[in-house]
């Protein structure tokens, strides 16, 4: 079996009907970014069920505009937190925060595929993704950039940008609890203790305010500015506009919040790092360390000369992939989560934006190196960026769909030079 056949194939091993797991076992309910990438992946041969996928990530929206970042479809005890422990009272049980809104973004590349036909897809799920733009931008954007309340809902959950924020959440009296997932994989390459501890408490704060979002965001343990999701969400602001903009639509309401959010982006710069950097709103301070939240600045048309200098000193020191933390930090830890692996499901992302600003041959070289890992050992959820280690699950859903999106896309441009 080639790897496109193997990617499809691990897309329909991972299909539970309507929406996709990231992978058995590990994670077996519907994850909000996860699901996203996952309609991209069946765009490229069954799109029909690329729409569906979307479809069923907006019906779990809550009434006032939030989409979870997790929906419970049905039970499975070998998952903590589950939704009891979540409680958010929701019909399919859901968490209470959300995830990267790459929702638009991914939209409207499908529909860029499937113009005549998805039409009717596209113009369903538009008012629903505007009501989930205005929850970002009513509950999340009240200080300018993006914020989370919990690193969860970031994407990233254990990167070091969040350590000053965390340092400040209090996981001594979370009680008694049984992680799943280091069951599952390496405990080497997923959150240690005490950050779980400190996670829990997040959680249980927003359960104890019945997921009040605005008490949240004024009383919570934990809000820092994310300069990832402040960069996805903006790119999505501008790619929904764009969505309104050929649906007929009146978009004047999306295009302000991206401006808004664009005049905020200095608020995250930290001239002292040469980057951008997430920021405790608690204390006003800059985490002081590079992540590839930084460099999601490409996929918003944010980058500058020396974003593109601290890009390929964390690169060159590195050989596959953008890693998720700075290598020449003390902090960088190659194989644990969000602290040093490469994902490839942000490497996709920043290779957009660089293609995009001009970046062309960046692109490719991360391209080619993205698709030398999964060539070496297949489609694993990260990989260490040093030695090709792969890490976290197997079989990984977002990682088959960016192979067949983006990484192992070279087949195409070879045999396009070939007819010319």
């Amino acid at each position: 079996m080639n790897l496109d056949d193997e990617a499809r194939a691990i897309l329909r091993r991972n299909d539970r009907g309507g929406y996709t797991v990231p992978t058995h076992g590990l994670y077996p309910y519907q994850w909000n970014w996860d699901s996203a990438f996952a309609a991209w992946g069946f765009s490229t041969f069954d799109i029909g069920r690329a729409w569906d996928e979307l479809d069923t990530l907006m019906a779990s929206q809550w009434d006032d505009g939030m989409v979870p970042h997790i929906i419970f479809h049905q039970s499975d005890p070998g998952y903590f937190p589950g939704p009891d422990v979540w409680g958010t009272g929701r019909t399919p049980a859901s968490s209470g925060i959300s995830q990267p809104p790459v929702a638009a973004i991914i939209a409207r590349q499908i529909w860029a595929a499937d113009e005549a036909a998805g039409t009717a897809r596209i113009k369903a799920l538009f008012p629903k993704l505007v009501a989930w733009h205005r929850w970002w931008h009513d509950f999340r954007c009240t200080t300018g950039p993006v914020a989370i309340t919990h690193p969860w809902e970031s994407g990233r959950d254990n990167c070091p940008d969040w350590d000053i924020g965390m340092a400040g959440v209090d996981g001594s009296r979370v009680g008694d609890y049984t992680r799943r997932d280091t069951g599952h994989v390496d405990p080497e390459m997923r959150p240690g203790k005490e950050d779980y501890d400190r996670y829990i408490a997040m959680l249980q704060f927003g359960r104890e305010t019945g997921w009040d979002q605005a008490r949240i965001v004024a009383e919570g343990p934990f809000l820092m500015a994310d300069p990832g999701i402040t960069f996805v969400l903006l790119r999505a602001h501008e790619d929904l506009a764009a969505i309104g903009r050929a649906l007929g639509e009146d978009v004047s309401t999306l295009e302000a919040w991206a401006t808004e959010l664009r005049s905020a982006l200095p608020l995250i710069w930290n001239d002292a790092l040469g980057a951008y950097d997430a920021r405790n709103l608690r204390t006003d301070a800059f985490a002081g360390v590079l992540g590839s939240g930084a460099f999601l600045a490409y996929v918003a048309g944010a980058g500058n000369p020396r974003l593109d200098a601290e890009l390929m000193r964390a690169w060159d020191a590195v050989n596959y992939g953008i890693p998720s933390a700075d290598p020449e930090n003390k902090i960088f830890d190659p194989r644990r989560y969000w602290r040093g692996p490469t994902w490839p499901v942000v490497n996709a992302l920043i290779a957009l934006g660089l293609t995009e600003s001009g970046h062309a041959d960046l692109s490719e070289r991360l391209r080619a190196e993205t698709a030398a890992l999964i060539r070496k050992h297949g489609f694993y959820e990260y990989f260490d960026p040093v030695d090709m280690t792969p890490c976290g699950g197997a079989d990984f859903t977002w990682t088959a769909a960016i192979w067949l999106t983006w990484a192992g896309r070279e087949r195409e441009t070879t045999q396009q030079q070939g007819a010319a």
